[in-house]
């Protein structure tokens, strides 16, 4: 889930504090807080970034472009859906330790309907889904049997993510993934 452009310091201060808030939380630490922790000043979080909201707003934005960018380029790479099923499942749980909390709790900051969270909102409602929808009418008979496909897809992969971030299980959780993936590619071949 991190940036890939730290070439500005703008994109600098944003990398660390995306990466202080993986490590330690959003809850309620203040800008000074975070300035502390990520070895700036207050001063400098609010000039490039004006309130505590913008930057969690551009912390959503960051977060939601990099994993729209690993979506789509785990699609592009295969012509099989369930293969870039898989490869985009070992890039969230190879970081599922760091980013699945923060994952969680901004969605629940978004479930909640806090302003700077409604881009996350957008992502995993719609633009998650248009993708794996994307990748599943490669393979089935309707528009319709694709969404399907996607949307318990994801709610699978969702759920299975909430299991290897609170019990840190990975084998169990690639296990998991891949008798899903397995089930489901039986069941669009036998369609």
């Amino acid at each position: 889930m991190p940036p890939g452009d730290s070439s500005s310091p703008r994109a600098e201060l944003l990398a660390r504090a995306i990466d202080y808030y993986a490590r330690h939380g959003v809850l309620d630490t203040s800008m000074r807080t975070l300035a502390a922790g990520i070895g700036t000043s207050n001063r400098m979080l609010n000039y490039h970034f004006g309130s505590r909201e913008d930057l969690l707003a551009a912390v959503v934005e960051a977060v939601c472009e990099a994993e729209g960018d690993a979506i789509r380029g785990y699609l592009e790479a295969s012509q099989d859906p369930f293969e870039a099923g898989l490869a985009y499942w070992e890039h969230v749980a190879a970081t599922a330790e760091v980013f699945a909390p923060l994952f969680y709790e901004l969605s629940a900051h978004a479930m909640y309907g806090k302003p700077y969270a409604a881009r996350l909102r957008d992502v995993l409602v719609s633009a998650w889904l248009d993708a794996f929808t994307t990748g599943f009418r490669r393979v089935t008979g309707t528009p319709d049997e694709a969404w399907q496909l996607a949307h318990l897809s994801l709610a699978v992969g969702r759920g299975v993510l909430f299991d290897l971030a609170l019990g840190g299980d990975r084998a169990t959780a690639d296990a998991t993934i891949a008798a899903y993936t397995a089930m489901v590619r039986q069941q669009v071949e036998n369609a």
